[in-house]
């Protein structure tokens, strides 16, 4: 009887309210995991990949090259 009981409207805010919550729990997710999770290595994107290790000295020798091409 008590589903009987529950209005069309206070079912709208009940969903709303579920909503919420999930993209509420969605959102945290991404932040912990971008600033906290220990299993992404090198980056946020927690691909294990070496994205966010920059070797300058291959960098320097680059620009070097392309500086003497020119």
């Amino acid at each position: 009887m008590l589903l009987l009981a529950i209005t069309s409207v206070e079912i709208q805010y009940l969903l709303i309210g579920a909503l919420f919550v999930a993209a509420a729990f969605y959102v945290g997710r991404i932040f912990y995991r971008a600033f906290f999770s220990k299993t992404a290595a090198g980056c946020a994107k927690g691909c294990g990949g070496a994205c966010g290790q920059i070797d300058v000295e291959a960098l320097q020798r680059t620009i070097e090259r392309r500086a003497a091409a020119k």
